[in-house]
């Protein structure tokens, strides 16, 4: 779907690497320009990087005037530019937004922080959980006697992080197509996570969230929640529609017990959530699975990747398949119904003879496919 669009990605840790394979599995040609390697910390001086499938690799030093007139003559034909640097960084290495969009007015500059290119805290390092601690995208996991746990890189790099770049970047290339004009986009973890909470404020009226953690749908409910089962293993019900929590009931035979009659009596739900904790006590997820799955209570297994791998409805969408020993999900969302297969993974470097060719002489063939 992005045939004919050109990154250049300045390669780094998480987000950014992450939206560039992102737009690279969407169709878009991505050149990765990555560091040269340091193998006194035992880095293979070819290894490739999964965040890297579909993309040409090439290394550079950035610190070298070679290194930094390589990148600008890369961006010259380059529709964006993503890097994930500190504030100031590539200024510093003489290659932020104003000489970039001087050798080519029509660049969308992509920069991936934690917190910002402004604001106290743009200097300081920092990593998701922090991100999603500052936009208050973290309260609200957990319950009441546990401290909020961080669901690793999900919430903040990727949801906060690299999707939200990744529309960054396509909206200023649309812009820069009607206008001939390139923008900066400033693409932070902490506004994105931040940005992604307007659902959960808007459910607010409906009192799905109303205060303290542990007083809420998600965290306190017994229609809603992550339960332990027989074997040690754990599964998920979201039965909030008043449809889907009377099936539920059907299911375990609870329809006619008068104390799960008033859904929404918050007083009653730590004596229901304990009892549903004992009722799902009593067998083995597996067994749950082969009673609740594909019904409306709104029911799914907690698998880890490899045995979400291996699940039916998973393996009928192919989303999980395995390459050099790799495991690794396809591309989302589908086009046309048709799943969509990655590019390969590319040695560290790969393609840096053949760019530096094509660009000291542009009759070694085309720089961008």
């Amino acid at each position: 779907m992005l045939s004919g669009l050109r990154i250049v990605e300045i390669c780094g840790i998480g987000p950014g690497p992450f939206c560039a394979m992102h737009l690279a599995d969407l169709g878009a040609d991505v050149i990765a320009v990555e560091r040269p390697t340091n193998t006194a910390q035992g880095q293979s001086a070819t290894e490739g990087n999964v965040l890297n499938r579909g993309k040409r690799s090439i290394v550079a030093d950035l610190k070298t005037p070679d290194g930094r007139e390589l990148v600008l003559r890369l961006i010259e034909g380059a529709d964006a530019l993503i890097e994930g640097m500190r504030p100031g960084v590539m200024e510093r290495l003489g290659l932020g937004p104003d000489v970039c969009m001087a050798r080519n007015p029509r660049l969308v500059f992509g920069r991936m922080t934690g917190w910002g290119q402004s604001g106290p805290l743009a200097q300081s390092a920092g990593h998701d959980n922090n991100y999603i601690s500052l936009s208050g995208a973290l309260y609200y996991t957990g319950n009441a006697t546990e401290p909020p746990s961080s669901p690793i890189t999900v919430v903040g790099d990727v949801g906060g992080g690299a999707l939200y770049l990744a529309v960054g970047i396509l909206s200023g290339i649309l812009n820069a197509r009607r206008t001939g004009k390139g923008t900066v986009v400033d693409a932070a973890i902490v506004d994105g996570s931040a940005h992604m909470l307007q659902l959960l404020l808007a459910t607010r009226r409906k009192g799905f969230i109303v205060g303290e953690r542990g007083t809420n749908i998600h965290d306190s409910s017994h229609f809603y929640s992550t339960y332990r089962c027989a074997d040690g293993a754990y599964i998920t019900v979201g039965s909030i529609e008043p449809q889907f929590y009377a099936i539920l009931l059907e299911h375990l035979g609870l329809s006619n017990d008068p104390r799960f009659g008033a859904q929404w009596d918050r007083q009653r739900w730590p004596e229901l959530h304990k009892h549903l904790t004992e009722v799902f006590a009593t067998r083995t997820r597996d067994e749950w699975c082969a009673l609740l799955e594909k019904t409306d209570v709104c029911f799914a297994p907690v698998l880890s990747p490899e045995e979400a791998a291996r699940h039916p409805h998973n393996v009928a969408r192919g989303i999980f398949f395995e390459d050099d020993g790799q495991l690794q999900t396809r591309p989302a969302p589908r086009f046309d119904g048709k799943a969509t297969t990655p590019g390969p993974i590319p040695k560290r470097g790969q393609h840096t003879v053949e760019i530096e060719s094509v660009l000291s002489d542009p009759g070694q063939g085309r720089l961008w496919r």
